[in-house]
């Protein structure tokens, strides 16, 4: 039967939350868009991805529901897994680079899915927020201290696929990154973290903590 493992990706300073990804390391044993898909729904995490390539780095990124070029969390937990300079993706190679404990990418904004970046007036309005109805992506983010680059954010990615609200999204951060043009410090969900920088040539970091949580059996 195929492995896979179950990673958490931006964990908190304590080692706890962070987001859930599936990666099978051996994608050939599930071959096809439609395989793929149908393990991604059976998965139930937020992003799954299939390895084509340990060695180039070449991944296969699905959600419930679609499959997606680029996806922040995936690459940064990938890459960690991996242990390799780049990843391959369809949108693009994305760099990689792990820095004390915190694991790093470099991505370009415009490969990130399109999110509503939707501003509140505080962080205790982010935090009482319901899950809005399906149909829009939501990145709902307040300032907590604007001084030093602190945000509180969730996200509601409203596919109707049963992820009502997702943990922790770096493809949002990287966006929010590109539109406030400076360094962010990200406290989204229950506790994860997410570190986010403008690089050179219209590049943005992101970067957290990545924990294996187990390995498993389809």
């Amino acid at each position: 039967m195929t492995e896979y493992d179950v990673l958490r990706v931006f964990c908190g300073p304590d080692g706890r939350h962070g987001n859930r990804l599936g990666v099978i390391r051996h994608g050939a044993a599930v071959p096809g868009t439609a395989a793929r898909q149908a393990v991604a729904r059976k998965l139930g995490f937020s992003e799954t991805v299939f390895v084509d390539d340990p060695e180039r780095g070449a991944i296969d990124i699905y959600t419930p529901t679609l499959r997606l070029p680029f996806a922040g969390h995936p690459c940064v937990g990938t890459a960690w897994l991996l242990d390799v300079p780049e990843l391959i993706t369809p949108a693009g190679v994305v760099g990689a680079r792990l820095e004390g404990e915190f694991n790093w990418i470099e991505a370009r904004p415009e490969w990130a899915p399109p999110r509503t970046l939707r501003r509140h007036g505080s962080a205790a309005e982010v935090d009482a927020l319901p899950v809005p109805p399906p149909g829009e992506w939501i990145y709902a983010w307040a300032w907590e201290e604007e001084a030093a680059g602190r945000i509180r954010a969730r996200a509601f990615p409203g596919r109707g696929d049963g992820i009502d609200e997702d943990e922790a999204t770096g493809a949002a951060a990287l966006l929010l990154t590109d539109r406030l043009g400076r360094a962010l410090n990200i406290a989204q969900g229950r506790g994860s973290q997410i570190l986010t920088a403008p690089g050179p040539d219209g590049l943005i970091d992101v970067g957290g903590r990545v924990r294996l949580e187990a390995t498993e059996r389809l």
